[in-house]
């Protein structure tokens, strides 16, 4: 049994990038094993809002609970309350992120690449590192490249690598960041797939996309955001067929 109720909650988010308003009072809470898609138009605030959860945006003002646990809380681009820096350092460790670009090590091999961090952060030892790299780098279907170099595999094999990368820090929560937005159109379905297997294990994740098949066949819940605001959020089966959000109706218009 969990001893918390969400592992990410965020309260009245705002970020304004000087006097542009990008967020604006986002309340969100995910659940364990919780699957949520983030929809909406480009400039929505989709991104800078999964940016804002583990510290590469800096909030203006809000609250971020991570396991009910208040993470961070900013007022006027002020910070009335935040962890000490180690307790922030391992709350930050419940958060795997994978990002549009790959960010891959080009210097070293798949395998390598998906140790690494679990030595240097998890401070893990070789043999233990080695080994749980070997079994999350199957579960994403790439055991043949283990000492293969990033050059060498395609845009969905090396999403898939950082996907792997990601999952061996053993995290709470996947932030996924548009993962698929960068790849050729016949690259993305391998990196869907890891995605949907990942959500039937029960992985909670926290995905930005704009693959709508995807998030209607995955998600338990689906986000519709535009001009820095939630406008719309329900099952996707509701929000998908029956929008009352007339930018919800506008946008899904457009894309579906």
């Amino acid at each position: 049994m969990n001893d918390y109720q969400y592992i990410i909650k965020t309260e009245h988010l705002y970020k304004s990038f000087g006097s542009l308003e990008v967020l604006k009072d986002i309340n969100l809470a995910v659940k364990k094993g919780e699957v949520i898609c983030i929809i909406g138009p480009s400039g929505a605030g989709k991104s800078t809002y999964l940016r804002s959860l583990n510290q590469l945006e800096k909030i203006t003002s809000g609250k971020i609970f991570i396991k009910d646990k208040l993470f961070l809380h900013r007022e006027h681009n002020r910070t009335i309350h935040r962890v000490d820096p180690e307790e922030q350092k391992a709350m930050l460790l419940e958060m795997g992120m994978v990002f549009q670009r790959f960010n891959l090590f080009p210097h070293k091999t798949v395998l390598e690449n998906v140790m690494i961090a679990q030595m240097l952060v998890r401070k893990k030892s070789k043999e233990d590192a080695k080994k749980l790299a070997e079994e999350i780098i199957a579960r994403v279907g790439l055991s043949d490249k283990t000492d293969v170099y990033p050059s060498k595999l395609s845009g969905g094999q090396q999403q898939r690598v950082a996907i792997a990368r990601a999952l061996a820090m053993e995290p709470e929560i996947m932030l996924f960041d548009e993962p698929t937005s960068a790849l050729d159109p016949e690259l993305v379905g391998e990196v869907l797939n890891v995605m949907k297997t990942l959500a039937k294990q029960g992985m909670t994740m926290l995905c930005v996309t704009h693959e709508m098949g995807f998030a209607r066949e995955v998600a338990d819940r689906v986000v519709f955001m535009a001009d820095g605001m939630i406008l719309e959020e329900g099952e996707p089966k509701a929000l998908f067929d029956h929008p009352t959000n007339e930018k919800a109706i506008s946008f899904l218009r457009s894309v579906l």
